[in-house]
């Protein structure tokens, strides 16, 4: 269910943008789904999490600067800016020798220490990458390719790592009968 929450104004961001072909109308559409949906979850749980906050944070930030300025390019930032920064917490965080993936996931997962740092070191490279592929794809093609990028491909690339991730993470993972 928090996938669907989180995957929402994306939904509704690709949908208005698809329907009207109006970078500004679905960047509206954009920051107030992501009101929304961090206004319901605080209702719901009392709490929301921090990369909500990040992202409502980044949606407001980065789609105000794109309606007040009126220039496209700072909400096609935004998924970069989003991906390095979470890919700049693990590295941080696995610096200064905390973890973050053994932080999300330790609770499903008894790994070595070894590879929980294998683990956070690829999702490092996963966000960095998939930051840097949204810039390549936003200023060396059409505005329709990034928006289906935005929805398509950074979802497919996350799909494919998150199936290769399970791969490699299925032989530390014992059977019980």
């Amino acid at each position: 269910m928090k996938f669907l929450t989180d995957f929402f104004p994306v939904m509704l961001f690709f949908g208005a943008y698809s329907l009207t072909k109006d970078m500004f109308l679905a960047t509206g559409v954009a920051i107030g789904a992501t009101v929304i949906t961090v206004a319901l979850t605080w209702l719901r749980h009392r709490k929301v999490d921090t990369m909500q906050w990040i992202s409502l944070a980044l949606i407001s930030v980065m789609g105000g600067a794109t309606l007040l300025l009126h220039d496209k390019h700072f909400i096609m930032w935004k998924p970069t800016v989003l991906y390095w920064v979470m890919g700049g917490g693990l590295l941080i965080g696995q610096l200064t020798g905390r973890i973050g993936m053994r932080s999300l996931m330790g609770s499903q997962l008894s790994l070595p220490d070894s590879v929980w740092k294998k683990l956070n070191s690829a999702w490092v490279v996963f966000f960095l990458l998939l930051g840097t592929v949204n810039l390549v794809v936003a200023y060396n093609f059409s505005e329709q390719v990034w928006v289906n990028f935005k929805l398509f491909g950074g979802f497919g690339m996350m799909i494919v790592f998150v199936i290769a991730q399970s791969l490699y993470l299925s032989k530390y993972v014992e059977e019980t009968h």
